[in-house]
């Protein structure tokens, strides 16, 4: 029997390293995105279980900005 099936190319196991680290990076890049989608998604489900009065009041910000004075003169 012929062991000519086995043997690689040097140009194809370059390929293939490469194209093995890309799909690692991939990979990572998707535990990545649905770690901050996951996230995101339980900050939201917390403030679902806040009471409705929680959400009608005003932003704290608008105490930080100075108010702005005209002269109607």
């Amino acid at each position: 029997m012929s062991d000519d099936y086995f043997k690689v190319n040097r140009k194809s196991q370059i390929f293939y390293w490469g194209f093995g680290e890309m799909a690692r990076g991939a990979g990572y890049a998707a535990v990545a995105v649905l770690g901050v989608a996951l996230t995101i998604w339980v900050i939201y489900g917390i403030g679902l279980l806040l009471p409705a009065e929680s959400r009608e009041t005003p932003a704290p910000m608008g105490a930080i900005e100075m108010p702005v004075l005209t002269d109607l003169a």
